[in-house]
C-alpha cells in the first residue's frame, strides 16, 4: 500500500512539472552577453499582447535588445516604410558633404508620372534637398523620393542597387528592394525585423532627421502645398520622433514608429495590420508596453575620467586614465539595481605610454551573467624617462610659468 502511495505521488509531482515546464519557458529572460540582446524562450514573448497585425517587433534603440517579437522574421510588402532606406542614403550622402541641403534637385518625368502619395512635381521645377527630405518625411512623396534617387545615383535603378547593398551591409537578410518608394512589386519584400535595423541606424547615427519626422503640420511652395504627417503618432503620443508610415491594398497598413521617455529610446514596428487605425494602436501598444517594462541603464561615458593613475619612471608622475566608449542596457525595470560594476586597472603604470593605450578594463554583470566590457584607456602619451626629454620637459614647463 505505502509503495502505491508513494508511486502515485511521484506520479502526480512528475506530471505537474512536465506541465508546468512551458509556463516556466516562456517566462524566462535570458542576456546574451555576445550581443546584448535580451531573448525570449518558446515562440515569441512572455507577455502576449494579443496583437492583430501579421508581425510585429520592439527593440530599444540605442542598444537594438529586442524586448518583443511577434513573426518578425516574416518577408512582407514593406509599401512607403521602403523610404527608411531612401532616407538613410540621403543623410549619409549629406553626413559624408556629397550633397547639401540648398542643392537643388530637378525633376524627371520619369519621378512625375510616379501616382501613389505626391506633391505634384513638375519637370520646370526644382525643389532643394531639404524640401524634398520634408516632402517625403511628413507626406511620403513618391515624386519626391524618385526624383532624389535620381539625383543621388542617376538612376533609380542604380539608386535600388545601392538599397540593396546598404540593406546587407546592415545584416537585412529578410530584404529584397524593387524599387525607392514601396509601390507594391514583385519580389519587393523586408521584414519586422529588418525594418527595426534600418530604422535603428537611421535614428541612432543620423538623429538630425527627427527635425523632418516630428513635422505635424507644414508647406511648401511659399505655403502653396499644404503637408500633414501621415504618422498620426506625432500628433498624440508623447515622446515621439517618427518614422514611417506605408501602406497599399496588398501590403495592408505598416508603421515604424520611435519614441523617447526618460532616457529610454524604442523603435516599435507592425506590419500587415488589417486597418488603419489598428496600426497605430498597436504601435502604441508596442511602445507603452517598452516604457513601462523596460529602462535604460548607462553604465559609461565616452572619455569619463575612471581614475588619476601614478606613473612609474615617466616624464609626468600621473595620467588619466579614462572609458573608450559610451556604453550601457535594457534591463527590466527594477532589475538595473542589481548591475555589478568591476573595474580593473593597476595601481600604477610605467612609461612609455601611449595615447589610447589600454590600461584596464570595467566589466558590468546581472546575475553572473557579462553585459558588457569597456576597455580603460590613456589619454596622453607619456614618455619613459630620460636626460634628454627631462631637459625638454622641464624647459618648456619653466617657459610656460614664465609666460
Amino acid at each position: 500500500m505505502k509503495i502505491l502511495i508513494k508511486f502515485c505521488l511521484c506520479l502526480i509531482i512528475s506530471t505537474f512539472i512536465f506541465f508546468s515546464m512551458p509556463i516556466f519557458a516562456n517566462s524566462l529572460v535570458v542576456w546574451s552577453p555576445n550581443n546584448q540582446t535580451i531573448q525570449t524562450n518558446a515562440n515569441s514573448n512572455s507577455t502576449d499582447l494579443q496583437l492583430e497585425s501579421g508581425a510585429a517587433i520592439l527593440i530599444d534603440q540605442t542598444t537594438g535588445n529586442i524586448l518583443y517579437d511577434h513573426n518578425s522574421h516574416e518577408q512582407l510588402r514593406p509599401a512607403s516604410v521602403t523610404k527608411v532606406m531612401t532616407i538613410l542614403l540621403i543623410m549619409e550622402a549629406l553626413d559624408e558633404g556629397r550633397i547639401n541641403l540648398e542643392d537643388k534637385v530637378p525633376c524627371s518625368s520619369n519621378a512625375r508620372s510616379m501616382g501613389g502619395s505626391q506633391i505634384w512635381l513638375n519637370e520646370t521645377e526644382e525643389l532643394t534637398v531639404n524640401e524634398m527630405l520634408k516632402a517625403i518625411c511628413v507626406v511620403s512623396a513618391n515624386d519626391c523620393t524618385v526624383a532624389m534617387s535620381e539625383y543621388l545615383a542617376g538612376s533609380q535603378e542604380a539608386f535600388v542597387q545601392k538599397m540593396n547593398n546598404r540593406a546587407k551591409e546592415l545584416g537585412m537578410n529578410d530584404t529584397c528592394f524593387k524599387n525607392c518608394h514601396g509601390i507594391d512589386e514583385d519580389g519587393h519584400v523586408t521584414s519586422a525585423h529588418d525594418i527595426a535595423i534600418m530604422s535603428r541606424e537611421l535614428l541612432q547615427n543620423h538623429n538630425s532627421i527627427t527635425k523632418y519626422t516630428t513635422i505635424w503640420m507644414d508647406s511648401l511652395r511659399d505655403g502653396k502645398s499644404q503637408l500633414v504627417n501621415t504618422n498620426k503618432l506625432v500628433r498624440n503620443y508623447t515622446g515621439c520622433t517618427g518614422l514611417k508610415t506605408g501602406s497599399t491594398s496588398l501590403a495592408l497598413y505598416n508603421l515604424s514608429a520611435s519614441a523617447t521617455r526618460n532616457g529610454l529610446s524604442l523603435i516599435a514596428v507592425i506590419m500587415k495590420a488589417p486597418s488603419t487605425a489598428i496600426r497605430f494602436s498597436e504601435a502604441k501598444k508596442l511602445l507603452d508596453y517598452g516604457f513601462s517594462s523596460f529602462e535604460y541603464t548607462s553604465f559609461a561615458n565616452e572619455n569619463d575620467i575612471v581614475k588619476k593613475l601614478p606613473v612609474n619612471k615617466g616624464i609626468q608622475d600621473s595620467i588619466d586614465v579614462v572609458f573608450e566608449k559610451a556604453a550601457g542596457t535594457t534591463t527590466i525595470k527594477g532589475q538595473s539595481a542589481n548591475i555589478v560594476q568591476n573595474i580593473n586597472i593597476p595601481d600604477s603604470v610605467s612609461a612609455p605610454i601611449s595615447k589610447g593605450q589600454k590600461i584596464g578594463e570595467a566589466t558590468y554583470t546581472l546575475n553572473g551573467q557579462t553585459l558588457s566590457t569597456i576597455n580603460i584607456i590613456s589619454t596622453s602619451d607619456v614618455p619613459k624617462m630620460s636626460l634628454l626629454n627631462m631637459a625638454s620637459y622641464l624647459y618648456k614647463s619653466w617657459f610656460s610659468l614664465l609666460r
